[in-house]
């Protein structure tokens, strides 16, 4: 629901209307100006601008119609398996915080823009590997296997497809790996108070930065 509201004010804040691209991850994508205003990271945003909270905000926003559809399947997919084997705030930690690993290692490498929800998504990726490695047993081995093969699958997409952040993915899935190895799993450890409050805290922080970058956004459009 949010990451398709940002995605349509990101359009209506584009000055030349929605982009067609023949590259369809930019499929009636927004212009860069609209994604950094919104909310985009990377090393113009940071360094240019100061803007450190785009660490969080950028999970939020898409550069096309198929880029949502995709990332928005692949969250489909994988957060019904966290959310069962971790809990719903320890997932919400998770994604929120895969995110922004993602986001710092890319702006560490150097990329000027980006924006997406798949380093979150990658962070939900890295905490399914953690479980099912750490778990054992077959149910444990199925879920690694299942979850190592739709990570490689990234890895080649990344590889072969132009304009993906495989940076973004790569802290994704490292942030989601120490994260799972910190917050543990149910069949561990039960979610706890304080990791509930954190989530809460952290569900807060990103709605007030979002609201933020969109009241900002329409303020310096007029």
């Amino acid at each position: 629901m949010v990451n398709g509201i940002m995605y349509l004010v990101s359009l209506l804040l584009s000055h030349s209307g929605p982009h067609v691209s023949l590259n369809p991850l930019y499929f009636l994508s927004p212009d860069s100006q609209s994604l950094i205003l919104l909310g985009g990271t990377g090393t113009i945003p940071i360094d240019r601008l100061h803007r450190w909270w785009s660490l969080l905000s950028a999970s939020y926003l898409h550069g096309g119609i198929f880029h949502i559809i995709f990332n928005m399947l692949a969250l489909r997919q994988i957060a019904p398996l966290i959310i069962q084997e971790y809990g719903t705030y320890r997932m919400f930690i998770i994604y929120t915080l895969g995110g922004v690993g993602g986001s710092l290692v890319s702006y560490l490498a150097g990329v000027q823009l980006t924006i997406g929800a798949s380093a979150a998504i990658c962070g939900l990726i890295g905490a399914a590997l953690y479980y099912g490695r750490h778990r054992g047993g077959t149910y444990g081995q199925t879920i690694y296997r299942q979850v190592g093969g739709w990570a490689l699958g990234l890895v080649v997409f990344g590889l072969l497809v132009p304009g993906i952040n495989n940076w973004g993915h790569g802290g994704g899935i490292a942030a989601g790996i120490l994260l799972g190895m910190m917050l543990g799993y149910q069949e561990r450890k039960v979610e706890t108070f304080a990791q509930r409050q954190i989530a809460i805290v952290l569900m807060l922080g990103t709605a007030l930065v979002l609201v933020w970058a969109g009241v900002t956004a329409l303020l310096y459009q007029l």
